[in-house]
Formats: structure tokens, C-alpha cells, sequence
């Protein structure tokens, strides 16, 4: 098993940015990789970024790319998600996952099989 816990989002304006976090810890050895996902209210779940555990490749719908950086520190067993120009209608949770499983698509919520407990972030206008 792999336990994830995720930082306190928060409310942050417009444009503005915030950084999350996620620490790993359990059976960490076995992933594959690190995503995180949002979801809005009365919305489907969505990909937000995902980063391959050993060669730190990284992945990004094209609605975050350039704004939103994953990154990790492997010896800390811990994910990043920063944040920028952030705008109201990424209001949502914001929940980290991980994988222990390969070959599994990269950006499908179905692959993961580790969950963080989400964590608000909200953007004001």
C-alpha cells in the first residue's frame, strides 16, 4: 500500500499562483508514477499533470501546459504541483495519485490506484 498525503490548498486570486505538495510513504518503491487531478463541482474529474517516478518525464493537457509545473523529489518521496496564473474556473479539488502499475494510460484516472484526500484550492476574481 502507498499512503498519500496532500498540502492544505487555499484561496488564492486570480493570476495568482499556489504550490501543492504530496508526500508518499508506504510501499513508494513500487510507483510508477505521480499525477494530480481536480475536480470542480458538477464536473468530471480531470487531468491536471503526471510525472514518471524514475525518469521524471512529465505530461500536461494542453489547458495547464506552460502554466502548471509536476516535479518530484524522489529522496523526500514527495510530488510538486506549482501553480500560476491560476484563473477562477480551476476552482476544484485537487487530489495527487499514484501508480504502481505499467502500461497503464498516463492521463486516465483509472490507472492510478494510490489517492490523496484532495485538497481545496480556490480562485478568486
Amino acid at each position: 500500500q502507498v499512503q498519500l498525503v496532500e498540502s492544505v490548498g487555499g484561496l488564492v486570486q486570480a493570476v495568482g499562483s499556489l504550490r501543492l505538495s504530496c508526500a508518499a510513504s508506504g510501499r513508494t518503491f513500487s510507483t510508477v508514477a505521480m499525477g494530480w487531478f481536480r475536480q470542480a463541482p458538477g464536473k468530471e474529474r480531470e487531468f491536471v499533470a503526471a510525472i514518471m517516478w524514475s525518469s521524471g518525464i512529465t505530461y500536461y493537457p494542453d489547458s495547464v501546459k506552460g502554466r502548471f509545473t509536476i516535479s518530484r523529489d524522489n529522496a523526500r518521496n514527495t510530488v510538486y504541483l506549482q501553480m500560476n496564473s491560476l484563473n477562477p474556473e480551476e476552482t476544484a479539488v485537487y487530489s495527487c495519485a499514484a501508480t504502481s502499475r505499467l502500461g497503464g494510460l498516463i492521463t486516465g484516472s483509472g490507472t492510478y490506484n494510490y489517492w490523496g484526500q484532495g485538497t481545496q484550492v480556490t480562485v478568486s476574481s
